[in-house]
């Protein structure tokens, strides 16, 4: 089989041979083929010093490789990552070694994608679908994406994630359920800059109050006015009159993803996944206050530290104008 790139085949090689023995002149095969003299030349050549073999097809990959990645270096880059759980990004940063060899050493030695493993301990539990399409508004403001994130509460003590399911009651025979903590979360669609807060519900009242404390929250990191809202379809965001007051008050028009294509509001759709990896099931807590009042300062590193690959390596607050 030829090479994906090659412009012959083996017979289309065998026909220019054989044209060389009918008498073709070297430029009269080369216009018939559609290559140039000297590629002509070559596989004629090429059958002269080696017969049939010689046009077979062969790796284009060079004997040798003075740049290559040193072998420390790369076992470097698979403890760093076996260590950390971190993307290209972030450890090559702290490696000094480019991204982009970060990534290839990755997939040369086989590591799954982050974004298949699960956060904790990084073994691969899932695969996700991609999305061809990619969007970005040209200034802060001009759209955010609001969604909410469901998560269990942890009890006092620790659930299974930090004893073990064997140290825990089975799910079937609990007496009291625990319940869940809502993560309202609101993401700009140009800078990226994330509010997320932790609420009882996820009811029209809970929701309008959130946009309200979020607005307040963009304002003081200087997006003084929201444009637009996206939302998925959610009672709450399409029929509370709490929420469409809000909007009204802070002059939001609202918009909506079309029934069944979570990935329309895929920057926040993302958050939240960044939220559960990073933050909510990163480290094993002790009680769901500890978790509660980690995400606050986590949200700050979010905004003002993590690197993003969106915005080329920096936080999103790289795209906002300094306030005083």
């Amino acid at each position: 089989m030829s090479h994906r790139n090659a412009r012959l085949t083996v017979h289309g090689r065998k026909l220019i041979v054989d044209r060389h023995r009918a008498g073709w002149k070297t430029a009269h095969i080369a216009a018939a083929m559609g290559v140039s003299r000297k590629c002509v030349k070559t596989w004629i050549d090429r059958h002269r010093a080696e017969g049939e073999a010689g046009l077979e097809t062969r790796s284009s990959r060079p004997h040798s490789m003075p740049t290559r990645t040193a072998p420390e270096v790369e076992q470097q880059v698979l403890a760093a990552r076996a260590e950390h759980r971190q993307g290209p990004d972030v450890l090559g940063a702290k490696l000094g070694v480019p991204a982009r060899t970060v990534s290839r050493i990755l997939r040369r030695h086989g590591v799954p994608r982050l974004r298949e493993c699960d956060p904790m301990t990084g073994e691969v539990i899932r695969s996700s679908k991609q999305t061809a399409v990619r969007y970005e508004r040209q200034r802060p403001g001009e759209l955010v994406h609001m969604d909410v994130k469901k998560i269990g509460r942890i009890p006092d003590g620790g659930g299974w994630r930090a004893l073990g399911r064997e140290a825990t009651v089975d799910h079937k025979h609990k007496k009291t359920l625990i319940g869940y903590d809502y993560v309202h979360s609101l993401v700009d669609d140009h800078s990226r800059l994330a509010y997320s807060e932790i609420l009882p519900d996820e009811k029209g009242p809970t929701c309008a109050g959130f946009l309200e404390r979020a607005a307040a929250y963009f304002a003081a990191k200087g997006i003084a006015r929201i444009e637009r809202l996206m939302t998925d379809n959610a009672f709450a965001y399409r029929y509370s009159n709490d929420l469409k007051g809000v909007c009204a008050a802070l002059e939001i028009r609202q918009k909506f993803i079309r029934p069944h294509c979570p990935w329309q509001n895929g920057k926040v759709e993302r958050l939240n996944r960044t939220l559960a990896t990073e933050w909510a099931y990163r480290q094993a807590f002790t009680s769901n206050e500890q978790r509660t009042a980690a995400l606050a300062p986590w949200i700050e590193h979010y905004n003002t530290e993590r690197c993003h690959s969106a915005l080329g390596g920096k936080p999103p607050t790289s795209r906002l104008q300094p306030t005083c």
